[in-house]
């Protein structure tokens, strides 16, 4: 196998960059002058992955979905590794809804994946290593392919593509 090619499917997020696109959120959250006088916050918890909403009724917990939405497509954070729960009644009659960041590629997920590129190319070999796809050829060009159609299906999770060698 001296003259096989590889490289690696994952499913990063960035969380230096969704530190920053949450502290930018919270910053505009301050200086809005529609959120004065409002309950409304947000709160990272980094260990957990978790963005937690707070607002005062639906409109203001929709307008602070849309600021924190907005920052993340500014700092390139993907929007498919955010995974927004249903609003639940809070204290003193708030609105709460937790945003979850996915990171890594779960096993379910990277069955998919494999499924996706045996389908598409069967001389392909693909192997699950953890929370990464290996994914190898003899050929460039088949490895290339693989890699512009798994941009171009609809997945849930973002996929990057690291180690091309």
């Amino acid at each position: 196998m001296a003259n096989t090619f590889s490289f690696d499917v994952v499913s990063e997020v960035n969380f230096q960059e969704v530190d920053n696109a949450f502290n930018q959120a919270k910053k505009e959250l301050s200086q809005r002058y529609d959120f004065k006088g409002s309950k409304a916050s947000l709160d990272y918890n980094k260990a957990d992955k978790k963005i937690t909403l707070i607002g005062d009724d639906d409109y203001k917990l929709k307008a602070l979905k849309d600021i924190l939405i907005g920052q993340c497509v500014k700092r390139g954070v993907s929007l498919k590794s955010l995974t927004f729960g249903d609003p639940q009644q809070a204290f003193e009659g708030t609105l709460r809804q937790v945003a979850e960041i996915t990171s890594g590629l779960p096993k379910e997920k990277a069955k998919e994946v494999v499924k996706i590129i045996k389908d598409f190319n069967p001389r392909v070999q693909s192997q699950i290593e953890g929370e990464k796809i290996k994914v190898s050829s003899p050929k460039k060009d088949d490895l290339q392919a693989v890699m512009a159609h798994l941009r171009q299906a609809d997945f849930s999770l973002p996929l990057s593509f690291t180690n091309y060698r």
